[in-house]
């Protein structure tokens, strides 16, 4: 597909979010949600990525699940990558479910659910 604005990607993301129930929302302190082009080599190295693997979102954080004493931290980060999204959707329909499903994906990391139970709920 085409790419689009970042601005009109930063309102899908925004979009996303708006759809999502008032009890995961209000749960979301302390998260910072961003967007971003492509992961950095950074982001790349740490989560041991090939170079011909996709990276969507990336949730960097403690999980809610794994907190003990939290308190005085960095907030949490999710970033959703604009560019990988992009290629992977067919159209720009495409594009506005798979950033809501990569949304979706990287708050419930923050919600302490793996890779393995979401694939399992379909996302």
């Amino acid at each position: 597909m085409r790419p689009i604005s970042r601005k009109a990607f930063e309102e899908l993301v925004a979009e996303a979010l708006e759809g999502l129930p008032d009890e995961f929302l209000d749960r979301l302190d302390n998260v910072g949600i961003v967007t971003a082009d492509v992961p950095t080599g950074e982001q790349r190295r740490y989560h041991d990525l090939a170079p011909d693997d996709t990276l969507l979102g990336l949730y960097e954080g403690v999980a809610l699940t794994d907190r003990e004493s939290y308190g005085m931290v960095l907030p949490d980060k999710i970033t959703i990558f604009q560019r990988p999204l992009e290629e992977f959707s067919e159209d720009e329909e495409d594009l506005v479910y798979q950033v809501q499903v990569t949304v979706v994906h990287e708050i419930a990391h923050h919600f302490g659910i793996d890779d393995e139970r979401l694939h399992e709920l379909g996302y």
